[in-house]
């Protein structure tokens, strides 16, 4: 059954701006592509301001748990670090469907 990554990013105010343009120009699509997922999806909470939260869909959970200990999941987090680190904290989970009605 589906899959999803999600990644949850606490930004720091400061630089909201620019990680929104980077994240919407180039880092959904290259990862999007990248991951070979079925789709991707993002946007900011309206409960904490400041956290942004995307959605990486895989067909099952063998292809979201494949992509997490890749080189290809290496170099994606090597870059979004050489852009944000110590201005943007973030957690990754993986989460199977266990239903749909």
């Amino acid at each position: 059954m589906t899959a999803y990554l999600i990644v949850r990013a606490e930004v720091d105010p400061s630089v909201r701006e620019g990680f929104d343009t980077w994240y919407q120009n180039e880092h959904l699509p290259d990862a999007l592509k990248a991951f070979d997922a079925v789709s991707a999806k993002r946007g900011w909470s309206s409960v904490e301001a400041d956290v942004h939260i995307a959605f990486y869909e895989f067909r099952d959970l063998d292809a979201a748990e494949a992509l997490i200990g890749s080189d290809i999941m290496t170099g994606f987090i090597a870059e979004f670090d050489r852009h944000w680190s110590g201005k943007v904290t973030r957690t990754r989970e993986l989460v199977e469907f266990s239903q749909q009605i």
